[in-house]
């Protein structure tokens, strides 16, 4: 199995390594201490190294940080993990904020008068930093970079991650290496630039065309890099990740030092140097400010590239979906078939991991399986867990949402499915999510448009009825790379015009805490509009994802004759692409699964 069940939360141990790093900071002198769920690449997943926000309170979310005082701790959180939070740190000891509602420096002018915070400059970036300072101005409280305290008082905290790095074929990345270097250091010339450097390890990977394995779940490789006007590469990285082969593919412009030359070799370069300001630590800037290196702030040279996925990505990609969605298919009928009340959420995630893994393709799973029966369904992050691990009961909602990485493309897939009848108000907001999600596949756009214009369009459903989800409504996702990449979004918060090539999810949801939760997600990719009308240019989006929709839980009469239509022809689709794929029972289930609506459940 991929994925496990321990619990990796222990609320219990909070209040004592809250007070050990309370000593600590009298010692050191500083007032409090920042505590980010993030590591030095700012990724959402990291090792297991790093996760020091999970390891002083408890909290397993992806996203979060805690700011620690001498009388109160608060563990700030978005949206997603306001149940979850609640049920994972000692309340009598850490207090959930509400973020971004609150921000961190009114939080702190609220709760200190004066002081100095820590923080480990190699966890925030140099854009974070800088609105904290500027949210503290004029208070008494200040900031200094520091020594990590939380590492200082964790006896037992993991070595380093040390994954093997291979080569991802360039057939499947469709450009290769060389010409992608090549290509980013002519931008780098028009802009006047020396060098960039290169943080995330999904851009490092992706630029050379290799991946790793020192993430869970994700396939890369950890490590620093800087690329020259030149095409040259400097990478930083464990030697003992990469075998002679993969130096080999890396070639001769590419030269490999160890991380430890990573400081001494920004104070070589010269400048300007675009960092990254919202992704690059702050201490890589003020690695380069210390040594005389003009700094000139600009977006990370991979991530605007790297999500404009090449033919030869979406390719793979529309093959990955399809074969995931033949064992999507297959564990669906599987769990149709389950008598009553026999499973528990484990077996489910169990089951589901076992018929990707008669793929004899799967490399990994994306994410672990988020699978909530009934009120653990409304956790939106729920991760089940031998303590938690719930009975699947008759008359109530369950919600999966799961995803493989396969050589050829990363998939995320949610479906919500009835097990009984699950009543008439679970089926009314069901449909109202599903409307969302079509309105997202049916749109046309025009050029120039970011992910906050499209978001609506899934909420207005759900508004007219006063309800709404705390979530964007998708995120981009990488070619056999991370499930959650950026720059892209369907967010309120995401000004990054979409364009040509980029995928996302279209994730719309609804959450009743206690009762149950609605999330459906595909994939979608972004694509050139047909001409229409007065031919002005405008995108729309192909989706990648095919696995029926539970046809019992639609209110029919709720949707418009073009909703039907798009459903209609949506199941068609599945039902011829996946059906030869599958086995007698699967396919004999998905007929059904597939039928038009009106015809009959």
């Amino acid at each position: 199995m991929f994925q496990t069940f321990d619990s990796a939360a222990s609320p219990e141990q909070g209040p004592a390594r809250l007070a050990s790093l309370r000593g600590l900071m009298a010692r050191e002198g500083v007032a409090g201490f920042l505590v980010p769920r993030a590591d030095a690449h700012q990724g959402e997943y990291v090792a297991a190294r790093d996760e020091r926000l999970q390891w002083l309170t408890g909290f397993t979310g992806s996203a979060g940080f805690a700011v620690v005082l001498p009388d109160v701790a608060g563990v700030f959180i978005d949206g997603r993990y306001r149940v979850q939070v609640k049920a994972q740190v000692d309340l009598a000891h850490f207090t959930p904020v509400p973020w971004p509602e609150v921000k961190p420096a009114d939080w702190l002018r609220t709760h200190l008068a004066q002081g100095v915070i820590g923080f480990d400059p190699w966890l925030h970036t140099a854009d974070e930093v800088a609105r904290l300072e500027a949210g503290l101005e004029g208070s008494g409280i200040g900031l200094r970079a520091m020594r990590n305290l939380v590492d200082a008082i964790w006896p037992d905290q993991p070595a380093a991650p040390c994954g093997r790095a291979f080569v991802h074929p360039d057939a499947l990345a469709g450009e290769t290496s060389a010409d992608k270097r090549a290509r980013l250091a002519e931008d780098l010339r028009k802009a006047g630039q020396r060098a960039a450097v290169i943080t995330l390890p999904d851009s490092i990977c992706w630029l050379l065309n290799i991946r790793g394995a020192d993430v869970p779940k994700n396939p890369v490789l950890q490590g620093f890099a800087v690329l020259h006007d030149d095409a040259r590469l400097m990478l930083f990285a464990d030697p003992a990740k990469l075998d002679a082969g993969v130096r080999a593919h890396l070639g001769p412009q590419v030269s490999l030092r160890p991380l430890a030359a990573f400081v001494p070799a920004l104070h070589m370069l010269p400048g300007p140097v675009r960092v990254d300001k919202a992704m690059a630590p702050l201490a890589v800037s003020d690695a380069l400010t210390e040594a005389g290196v003009e700094v000139d702030w600009g977006d990370d040279p991979c991530r605007l590239p790297k999500a404009r996925k090449t033919a030869a990505e979406i390719a793979g990609m529309r093959e990955a979906h399809l074969r995931d969605g033949a064992a999507m298919v297959e564990f669906l009928a599987w769990l149709e078939a389950q008598p009553a009340g026999s499973l528990t959420e484990i077996d489910v995630v169990t089951a589901l991991e076992g018929f990707r893994r008669a793929t004899n393709r799967l490399h990994d799973i994306s994410f672990d399986t988020i699978c909530g029966a009934g009120p653990n369904g409304a956790i939106m992050h729920y991760r089940v867990t031998q303590d938690t691990n719930r009975r699947v009961q008759e008359n109530e909602l369950l919600l999966v949402d799961s995803g493989a990485q396969y050589t050829d493309g990363t998939t995320d897939i949610t479906r919500t499915v009835a097990r009984g009848d699950p009543g008439e108000e679970a089926r009314l907001c069901y449909t109202r999510v599903l409307q969302g999600m079509i309105a997202i596949s049916r749109v046309r756009f025009p050029k120039g448009l970011a992910g906050r214009d499209l978001d609506p369009l899934a909420r207005y459903p759900l508004w007219l009825a006063g309800q709404d989800f705390d979530h964007g409504t998708g995120h981009g996702v990488g070619a056999f790379l991370s499930v959650h990449e950026g720059p892209q979004r369907l967010s309120r918060l995401s000004e990054v015009p979409l364009e040509a090539g980029m995928i996302l999810s279209n994730e719309p949801g609804y959450y009743r805490e206690g009762a149950f939760g609605i999330r459906l997600e595909n994939l979608i990719v972004v694509e050139e509009a047909p001409a229409l009308g007065d031919n002005r240019a405008q995108f729309c989006f192909e989706t990648l994802t095919f696995v029926p929709l539970d046809r019992r839980l639609i209110v029919i009469d709720l949707l418009s004759p073009g909703e039907r239509d798009w459903l209609d022809a949506y199941h068609a689709e599945v039902w011829a692409k996946i059906a030869p794929r599958l086995g007698e029972a699967a396919k004999i289930w998905l007929k059904s699964a597939c039928a038009p609506l009106g015809a009959g459940v």
